[in-house]
C-alpha cells in the first residue's frame, strides 16, 4: 500500500514539476509530460526554475571612471561553441525542428521574439529608405512593436516586420485575395456605377528562407567598463546584443546585424536556457550565467573615440587584432593603477 503511495506521489510530482518546467523555460527538460519518465538519475530543476541576479545597484557619483566598447563574439573559435550549437532545421511540412535537450542561442531569441517576449530593435531608422543614414540600433531607438492588444500572429504588419529579419527573402510576386466576407454586407467594396463587388487589391507576397542558427557567425556585444569606488570593483555590464550573419558570397560579401536586443531584457529569458559544459554533465550553466561569468571570447572592433569610428576605419587585419588588444589591456593597466598604492 504504501509503495503505491510513494509511486503515484512521484509521478504526480513529475507531472506538476514538467508542466511548471516548460511555463517557465519552453525549452526542454528531462522528463517526459507525457509518459512521466526522467531522462536521467534526477530531474534537471536548477536552471528550468532558476530566479534571476538582479544587477547591483550603481549611483552616477560612485562611477570614477567608465568606457563604452563593441565587441563581436566569433562562433568560429572553439570557447564560443555552446553560443552556436546545435542546430535547428525544418522538415519539408515546414516544422521548426528544435534539439530536444538543449537549444542554441540563437534558437532561444527566435523562440522569444516570436512568442513577444524579446523586443527587436532595428539596426537602423525604419524611415531611411535609401540606407544612407547611420545604423544606430545599438542605442536602441527603434523598436519594433505590434499594435496594441495584439501580437506575431494577430498583427499582419508586425509579423511581416518581423520575419524580414528572421528570414532571407527572395523573389515575390502579386497573388490575388480571395474575399471571405458574405456578399451584401457592409464590408464589402461595390463599384459605385455598376453595383457590382470589387475584389480587393492583390497583395505581394515574397519568398522566404528561415535563418537558421548554423547561420549566425557572430554576436555583437555593447558594454560598458566602469570602476565602482563605493564596492571598490571594475566591473562591466552588457547593454545590447546583436546577431550577424553573412550576406553575399566569398568575394564581395559582408557582415549583417539583423538586429538589437536590450541586454536587461534577455536575461529573463537567457535565465531558464541550459548551455552545454564539457567538462561537466551535472554543472551545466545558464546563458545569463555564462555571459555574467564571462565564459566566452571576444574581439573589440570599436570603442567610444572622439570620431566616433570603427577600428577598421584605421587598422586592418593583424594591425586590428593588435588594437583591440591594446584597448583590453588599457582597461586592464586603469584597474591596476587605481587600486595599487
Amino acid at each position: 500500500m504504501k509503495l503505491n503511495f510513494l509511486i503515484f506521489f512521484a509521478l504526480a510530482f513529475i507531472g506538476t514539476a514538467s508542466a511548471q518546467f516548460e511555463e517557465i523555460n519552453g525549452g526542454p527538460v528531462n522528463v517526459n509530460p507525457e509518459s512521466g519518465v526522467v531522462d536521467g538519475v534526477y530531474i534537471s530543476t536548477h536552471i528550468p526554475t532558476k530566479r534571476m541576479i538582479p544587477y547591483e545597484y550603481v549611483r552616477e557619483a560612485d562611477v570614477i571612471w567608465s568606457k563604452r566598447v563593441w565587441s563581436f563574439i566569433d562562433l568560429r573559435e572553439k570557447m564560443n561553441l555552446p553560443l552556436y550549437y546545435p542546430f535547428d532545421y525544418y522538415d519539408l511540412d515546414s516544422n521548426w525542428i528544435k534539439n530536444s535537450t538543449r537549444w542554441s542561442l540563437w534558437t532561444v531569441i527566435k523562440h522569444h521574439v516570436l512568442t513577444g517576449q524579446l523586443e527587436i530593435f532595428e539596426p537602423k531608422n525604419p524611415s531611411d529608405v535609401f540606407g544612407e543614414g547611420p545604423k544606430d540600433g545599438d542605442q536602441f531607438k527603434y523598436p519594433l512593436r505590434p499594435q496594441p492588444g495584439l501580437n506575431y500572429e494577430t498583427d499582419p504588419q508586425y509579423r511581416s516586420s518581423v520575419d524580414g529579419y528572421l528570414n532571407f527573402l527572395g523573389k515575390g510576386e502579386y497573388q490575388p485575395v480571395q474575399s471571405k466576407l458574405t456578399p451584401g454586407t457592409d464590408s464589402v467594396s461595390y463599384d459605385p456605377i455598376t453595383g457590382e463587388e470589387v475584389s480587393p487589391p492583390p497583395i505581394f507576397v515574397q519568398e522566404k528562407f528561415p535563418i537558421l542558427s548554423q547561420e549566425i557567425v557572430q554576436y555583437r556585444i555593447k558594454e560598458d567598463w566602469f570602476i565602482d569606488k563605493e564596492r571598490s570593483v571594475l566591473d562591466v555590464r552588457i547593454l545590447g546584443i546583436a546577431p550577424v550573419i553573412y550576406e553575399g558570397g566569398k568575394v564581395g560579401g559582408k557582415y549583417k546585424e539583423l538586429f538589437w536586443l536590450y541586454f536587461p531584457q534577455c536575461r529573463f529569458v537567457f535565465n531558464n536556457y541550459f548551455v552545454y559544459n564539457e567538462q561537466n554533465d551535472a554543472q551545466w550553466m545558464s546563458f545569463d550565467d555564462l555571459f555574467w561569468k564571462r565564459r566566452f571570447t571576444s574581439t573589440i572592433y570599436k570603442e567610444s573615440n572622439a570620431f566616433d569610428r570603427e577600428i577598421e576605419s584605421y587598422r586592418l587585419g593583424v594591425d586590428a587584432l593588435m588594437e583591440s588588444e591594446k584597448i583590453k589591456e588599457e582597461i586592464r593597466i586603469i584597474e591596476h593603477d587605481v587600486w595599487s598604492f
